[in-house]
């Protein structure tokens, strides 16, 4: 057959690039301003009510303290949106 109808080699085209985290939503002002207070230290989870709704989406983790008042801080993403931000 022709040259023009074969397909181009899939192999060598290069993998491609890894997406970066997309919020799925935006974070209200006071989700905002704990971020910022993570962004110092590890705050109790008692201290802020947005923290469930920012370890859901990914921007926060538990690191230490009991099992009845565990302590969060941020994650990559969570830094990554203060950087956006030019928090950090």
């Amino acid at each position: 057959m022709n040259e023009l109808n074969r397909l181009p080699d899939r192999a060598a085209a290069p993998a491609p690039a890894k997406q970066p985290h997309i919020l799925r939503r935006l974070l209200s002002h006071h989700e905002l301003a704990t971020l910022l207070v993570l962004l110092h230290a590890p705050i109790d989870v008692m201290a802020k009510p947005e923290i469930p709704m920012l370890q859901e989406a990914g921007l926060v983790e538990m690191v230490s303290g009991t099992q009845e008042r565990p302590r969060f801080q941020l994650t990559s993403e969570g830094n990554a949106v203060l950087r956006g931000l030019g928090a950090v």
